[in-house]
């Protein structure tokens, strides 16, 4: 089972803002390391780790959806579509992707890429 996933961020407070306010994740208690980041909780013992880390991440660009990234499974489909909006976040939708379910994908404030996809379309 996958424990957890781990991207780098340059600033933490804006990376926190995107995934509390926008990916509604909550952050879990983080153990006293001497770097700076957060830990979100994203089920059953699985969680997001992000370490701050002063280095280029490894994206600048636009979405690209064969780099890396991680995936959430979302309850709505077109909710979440709705809800992206709301917040002005940019993304690409793809509701017949060839994966054979219908997938999101957006960037967060460091340019990592997360997919959010859904059973079905709603």
């Amino acid at each position: 089972m996958l424990h957890h996933v781990s991207i780098i961020v340059r600033e933490l407070e804006p990376a926190k803002a995107f995934y509390r306010d926008v990916l509604l994740l909550k952050e879990i208690e983080r153990p006293p390391f001497d770097f700076e980041g957060a830990w979100y909780g994203l089920g059953e013992g699985q969680q997001l780790h992000l370490i701050v880390h002063d280095g280029e991440t490894r994206r600048n660009g636009g979405i690209d959806t064969r780099d890396g990234h991680f995936a959430l499974r979302v309850a709505s489909y077109s909710k979440t579509l709705a809800w992206l909006d709301r917040c002005g976040v940019s993304y690409e939708a793809r509701p017949h992707a060839k994966a054979g379910f219908p997938q999101i994908y957006v960037l967060d404030p460091d340019h990592n890429i997360i997919e959010l996809n859904a059973d079905a379309l709603d």
